[in-house]
């Protein structure tokens, strides 16, 4: 348990000169306003600002940001308001403790809405100083150490979520790694707590064997570096759970089959060892082609520096080997935070984030994104943990994500040369628009003058600003489409009632009928009822409420969005936001079912369509059809999902997948299993299951039967 005395000790130990006045009155206040506060592990609620505020403590942070880690969420949890703080703390504190507080006091129309805006918020706030996301992200390790105390089961997996999709790639960009892997690793002990289990217990099987092989690669490389005359360190590890987690499924092979779980760092005294040392270690070692990388010729955008490579170590097997300066082992686990300027009375060096170009990434994303939805994937588009580089003709270097294709180059670029964009050159040769960019290449881009974007190319663009401006001009003639077919419906409405909307669209009256709906404008209205979100006859009944209908909501409904009426009960185990008693379907591309994150989409004719929120064929579309939807009532409904699963092949393994299936209340719909040269049996079955809940406890199942390598939910 720590102490407000632990903190400052281990200030003083950075910075003996540190005036740590501030540190012990924030403490003060904290404690003050905290009192009788507790959390769900019972503890007192003062131990969770003394934590974060102790993690910034050994980051080596400044005072003003280890006062703000004390008074991080007083303005959210407490009656402390935020001109407190900077009466009390000044205006340095006041703005960091406002960059991290979450918006609690504005209304939002849903729990979406209101997590981007917290995002939006916490991102402008880091844009302007980045020890704003260094004190967020020491509050986010600590709530996920003391996760296990929430309550929720629900919860805790969306706090874990939310952790890998946004939090765990922050710290990855801001090079700080200790905290990428812990955030990671806590993260999937509860996104996915049977592969967690059944991964942390693959790994510690023969332990000391595994600790026997490392010290022993430990010695031989000592020895090695010894024989050539450098004194250096030697350290082994294994990598983080949730890497070798992503390993397995983004390459779909079973654990026995990941052989790099293990990486040495060598620590040298120059760059010019660490190129010797290199020398030396494939001279002892045959290396593997491809998997060498010069992060010192060419460092990662947040500053990381080392050289690495892949080997056939002792034994025949192979490990990676990091080889890189001290320096450049302190920068590599501090991250951003190594270049601080910690000395009392010098400013912070806050000109540190213009070396993060993607933090402006982020902040332009509010400018491409029209929907919450829309924004997050921005985000997490732009948050993609591993990147290419590229260079320009005139030799500038540029980074993209990881499978950038010449699209995302040409609107990194300008914004004009990706929308005239027509073709590329990669080294001298032409290649499609899809092409994936590798580290090195050298792109030339090819325009065309007035040529256009295509939607097509949304299913292949990698970059957030990419995707923002194809989506932007699509929106511009979806828009001038709908415009010109919502006037044509409400022509066609108000003739059968034998008004003219032509005449009746100039009437000031229909001011206040575009109010009512909530748009700017006549054309937003007509475009809004192109789409189908708004009716002909709800405006009709707005312009004209005292006639009396010709035809009923229900008919025009089943016109414009499908409902099909009929003596079956209401369905109410999905609810569409807006559209109580609309008829809806789920998407066979994904078979969404209970727990799933879902989203409507408004199909012209067949009403709307229910997906998974990470659905593929979601991605392209236009957001302005889409509707909000959760899971209702669900009365034990069962529901198809498909599973793969790898396996040896056996006598009885299918007679065994089978039963266990039987055994936990699935029915199989559909099999298919073939077996190829390897002898190794895929399966693919069609199963009806009552939730997300229990497939994952039916999978868990299966992957526990003889001779099973992997177990993975499909898309179709």
């Amino acid at each position: 348990m720590i102490r407000i005395n632990d903190i400052i000790d281990k200030v003083l130990e950075t910075n003996p000169d540190a005036d740590c006045d501030l540190i012990e009155r924030a403490y003060i206040y904290s404690a003050r306003v905290h009192d009788g506060q507790v959390r769900m592990s019972g503890e007192p609620y003062l131990m969770h600002p003394l934590e974060v505020a102790g993690i910034l403590a050994d980051m080596k942070l400044d005072v003003v940001s280890i006062a703000a880690g004390l008074l991080h969420d007083v303005v959210e949890d407490t009656h402390a308001t935020i001109e407190e703080i900077e009466e009390n703390f000044g205006p340095n504190v006041k703005h960091l403790v406002d960059g991290v507080t979450k918006l609690s006091e504005l209304e939002f129309a849903n729990t979406i809405d209101r997590q981007v805006e917290n995002y939006r918020k916490m991102i402008l706030a880091m844009s302007k100083d980045i020890r704003v996301l260094l004190i967020k992200l020491a509050d986010r390790i600590h709530n996920m150490r003391t996760l296990q105390y929430h309550k929720s089961e629900k919860r805790k997996r969306e706090i874990a979520q939310e952790t890998l999709d946004i939090y765990a790639p922050l710290a990855s960009r801001m090079g700080i790694y200790w905290i990428k892997n812990e955030l990671e690793d806590n993260a999937f002990r509860y996104t996915h707590p049977e592969e967690y289990e059944d991964l942390k217990n693959k790994l510690m099987r023969d332990q000391s064997e595994k600790e026997e092989y490392i010290e022993m690669v430990k010695r031989e490389l000592g020895d090695l570096m010894a024989q050539n005359g450098h004194s250096v360190e030697v350290m082994g590890r294994y990598k983080n759970l949730y890497s070798i987690y992503r390993k397995m499924v983004n390459q779909q092979l079973p654990f026995e089959e990941i052989y790099d779980i293990i990486a040495f760092r060598i620590i040298m005294n120059s760059v010019q060892e660490c190129w010797q040392a290199l020398g030396y270690i494939h001279s002892k070692w045959p290396h593997i082609q491809g998997k060498f990388k010069d992060y010192i010729g060419r460092p990662k955008p947040n500053g990381y520096r080392s050289l690495h490579t892949t080997v056939f170590g002792p034994l025949g097997r192979r490990i990676e080997i990091q080889l890189r300066t001290r320096e450049m082992d302190q920068e590599a686990k501090a991250g951003i935070a190594a270049h601080w300027s910690y000395k009392e009375g010098k400013p912070a060096d806050l000109d540190m984030a213009k070396q993060f170009a993607w933090l402006q990434d982020l902040v332009q994303n509010q400018e491409y994104s029209h929907t919450s939805q829309e924004y997050l994937e921005n985000v997490r588009l732009d948050l993609f943990q591993d990147e290419v580089y590229v260079f320009t003709p005139k030799g500038d270097l540029r980074t993209l994500p990881q499978g950038a294709t010449p699209v995302d180059l040409a609107y990194l670029i300008h914004t004009d040369i990706g929308n005239q964009c027509t073709g590329a050159k990669v080294n001298g040769r032409i290649v499609p628009l899809n092409y994936k960019l590798k580290t090195g290449e050298t792109v030339h881009i090819l325009t065309t003058k007035n040529h256009m974007p295509s939607r097509d190319w949304l299913s292949f663009v990698k970059t957030a600003k990419a995707r923002g401006r194809i989506l932007q001009w699509i929106r511009s003639q979806e828009k001038e489409r709908s415009v010109n077919q919502g006037k044509e419906m409400c022509e066609k409405e108000f003739r059968k009632h034998n008004k003219n909307f032509h005449d009746m669209a100039k009437a000031p009256e229909m001011d206040e009928i575009v109010q009512f709906f909530g748009f700017k404008n006549l054309d937003e209205l007509m475009a809004a009822t192109g789409f189908g979100r708004i009716t002909p006859l709800q405006i009709f009944r707005k312009m004209v409420p005292k006639e009396e209908p010709e035809i009923t909501s229900e008919s025009l409904i089943e016109k414009l969005l499908g409902k099909i009426r009929s003596n079956k009960p209401k369905s109410t185990d999905i609810i569409i936001k807006g559209y109580d008693d609309i008829q809806h379907r789920k998407g066979k591309c994904c078979n969404p079912i209970p727990g799933d994150r879902i989203i409507g989409f408004i199909t012209r004719g067949r009403g709307v369509t229910v997906h998974r929120i990470d659905c593929p064929s979601m991605r392209n579309v236009i957001p302005e059809r889409t509707l909000e939807a959760h899971w209702g009532d669900v009365q034990h409904e069962s529901y198809p999902v498909n599973v793969e699963i790898l396996s040896y092949d056996r006598v009885g393994l299918l007679a065994d997948i089978t039963s266990e299936i039987s055994r936990k209340g699935a029915n199989i719909l559909g099999v298919n299993s073939a077996t190829g040269d390897d002898m190794m049996a895929t399966t693919r079955l069609t199963l009806s299951v009552n939730s997300r809940d229990h497939l994952a406890d039916l999978m868990k199942d299966i992957r526990k039967i003889k001779g099973v390598r992997f177990v993975k939910r499909l898309e179709n």
